[in-house]
């Protein structure tokens, strides 16, 4: 007899929040991004070290709708959403067409497509308390230069 796992609320409304960040970022939303994180959140881009380290409201929505930007049709796949107390791990295909120049990377129009890991934090109202972001950025780069 195969057992089945009951999700909590909690963990399905957490999950929720995630799916409603990555809607609102194909939709190129960041005032919906805005909406789902409390006001001291924060944020750490790891390949970028102390520099991709912030506030959420100030340097991550800025970083986001800035790739919104320089990839107007930025789209993601959600792969798998995990649970881990009050986090929640998302593996994510992030892919788009260069139409701007970004990070000094000249614009070819050429496509990157680039798996992220987002591990969001949330507090006991289930809003956004800290999300780490993780992709091999050398791989971003090279999809984007042709080399």
């Amino acid at each position: 007899m195969e057992t089945i796992q009951q999700e909590s609320l909690t963990e399905l409304t957490r999950k929720g929040t995630c799916l409603e960040f990555f809607s609102a970022y194909q939709d190129l939303e960041t005032d919906r991004m805005a909406g789902l994180a409390t006001p001291n959140a924060t944020v750490s881009s790891l390949p970028l070290g102390e520099a991709g380290n912030g506030s959420y409201h100030d340097l991550g929505l800025n970083t986001w709708a800035y790739f919104m930007d320089c990839f107007p049709d930025i789209d993601n796949t959600v792969d798998t959403l995990t649970t881990d107390g009050n986090e929640v791990t998302c593996r994510v295909a992030i892919f788009g067409t260069q139409a701007k120049e970004c990070v000094g990377i000249a614009n070819q129009g050429l496509r990157f497509n680039s798996d992220h890991v987002f591990v969001f934090q949330f507090d006991n109202d289930d809003k956004i308390t800290h999300v780490s972001v993780n992709w091999d950025h050398d791989s971003f780069v090279k999809q984007l230069t042709g080399v």
